[in-house]
């Protein structure tokens, strides 16, 4: 009468197939994040130039080297036709002091760029520096485009 003890082979072995058949997969398949964020890495390249002032300017050449700053500084716009922007709202020259006043967080050490087109009349120019600079904005800058050689 000899039993014999059997290592589990004939029925053991399928169970435990089956169980690692319906074990949860551990593995993260990250193939569709990658896809993801290379779309939106090409949409926020092509985007990105189109985020800067929208107010259409013809700016003047010079050999000036660019500013140097840490925070985004208020920008004025002033066109061909005359009409002053800050940022891309359009406002009157008589309400751009009270408007910079109100958004300016570092109050009078507020950095503020002027963008004058090469076309604009002179005398606008003069009178909107004017009015900013006697309001008691001292970091004043005017906007130009690199001088090209030709």
């Amino acid at each position: 009468m000899a039993m014999q003890v059997g290592s589990g082979d004939a029925g053991g072995s399928r169970r435990g197939r089956r169980r690692r058949r319906n074990a949860p997969m551990n593995e993260i398949n990250v193939t569709p994040m990658v896809d993801v964020m290379l779309v939106l890495l090409i949409i926020f390249m092509v985007a990105a130039p189109l985020l800067t002032v929208g107010v259409p300017i013809d700016l003047p050449e010079t050999q000036a080297k660019a500013l140097e700053g840490d925070t985004e500084p208020i920008t004025i716009s002033v066109n061909a036709a005359g009409e002053i922007f800050i940022q891309e709202t359009p406002i009157t020259i008589e309400e751009i002091v009270p408007k910079l006043e109100a958004i300016a967080t570092s109050g009078y050490e507020e950095r503020i760029y002027v963008r004058g087109d090469q076309d604009a009349d002179y005398g606008t120019m003069m009178k909107l520096m004017g009015r900013i600079s006697a309001a008691g904005f001292k970091r004043l800058g005017l906007v130009t485009l690199e001088e090209r050689d030709s």
